[in-house]
């Protein structure tokens, strides 16, 4: 199964973060990384006043997985704690931020997992990277990050 992440960090060590979180991920049981977009800084989005000033560095994935997806993102959400994530101030600063995106087209709504993602369209730091990886695959350019 296809899954889409969008990775992001606002705490440095930034890069090394995001390195980790996608080494972390492509290492799960039956899954590889696909595709990774570069790194890139944004503004923050919805966060407190007092953070705003904390810029994000984020990255889009693509994995196949052979992980059931509530399995994924257990294992995702393990990832965050692994490398430090707290989540004292909702929007506040975080070491690493994963968001499953999509897995393989799959319409869900419970408590703990929505899907597709419910802001992901509001997000350009997730759509643009994600439009580009998908042109890359049906231009013939795909090659895996």
């Amino acid at each position: 199964m296809q899954a889409v992440v969008s990775l992001g960090s606002n705490i440095e060590p930034r890069a090394d973060y995001l390195s980790r979180a996608l080494a972390a991920l492509a290492a799960l049981p039956g899954t590889r990384l696909e595709r990774a977009s570069e790194p890139e800084e944004t503004e923050p989005v919805g966060v407190p006043p007092e953070y705003a000033h904390l810029r994000f560095l984020n990255q889009l994935a693509i994995f196949e997985t052979e992980l059931e997806v509530h399995e994924f993102s257990r294992r995702m959400h393990a990832i965050e704690d692994a490398l430090g994530r707290k989540r004292t101030v909702r929007n506040g600063p975080r070491t690493i931020d994963l968001d499953l995106v999509d897995f393989g087209g799959m319409v869900l709504d419970e408590p703990d997992l929505v899907l597709p993602h419910p802001r992901a369209r509001e997000r350009a730091f997730v759509m643009e990277p994600w439009r580009r990886l998908r042109q890359e695959v049906a231009s013939g350019n795909a090659e895996s990050r």
